[in-house]
């Protein structure tokens, strides 16, 4: 019985000992699963190709390059993995990554910078401190809602 082979796109870890990718590559081999494993920036492009000035760089001063989603996936093909589990792709990388997978997805974790790694956080607290996003923009600007943004 041929064992299916698991894909993890991910990034290196940065501030933690042990990386999520890592620890997931180690639980699914121990299940007899092969991992095949992309780096986040695998084909990656250097953010001033499309544009990016250096001011809008997470780090400025420094070389950044953007993911590349559509790579990530044909790596995934060339590797003929029959499942990706998909892990730390940014938040609205998915889409690209799904489209150009020829084997099915499936997310563990998203990677989302602004919320932890939680982009649930934005639905769950849309009542309550996000409350004011539910209001049109420009209402939001002419003072509309009765909530300022941010309170």
């Amino acid at each position: 019985m041929r064992v299916p082979a698991v894909s993890s796109v991910r990034q290196p870890a940065r501030t933690c000992s042990k990386s999520p990718a890592k620890v997931v590559e180690q639980f699914y081999g121990a299940q007899g699963l092969e991992v095949v494993s992309g780096m986040c920036k695998a084909g990656a492009v250097p953010k001033e190709r499309i544009g990016v000035r250096d001011e809008e760089k997470v780090a400025p001063g420094t070389y950044e390059t953007v993911c590349h989603p559509v790579f990530q996936a044909e790596l995934m093909n060339r590797e003929g993995t029959e499942l990706n589990v998909v892990l730390g792709l940014c938040v609205g990388h998915d889409p690209l990554f799904f489209r150009f997978s020829e084997a099915p997805c499936a997310v563990l974790a998203v990677k989302d910078r602004l919320l932890g790694h939680n982009p649930l956080a934005a639905v769950y607290t849309l009542d309550s401190y996000h409350r004011y996003l539910k209001v049109a923009p420009d209402a939001r600007r002419h003072g509309e809602d009765g909530v300022s943004a941010g309170k």
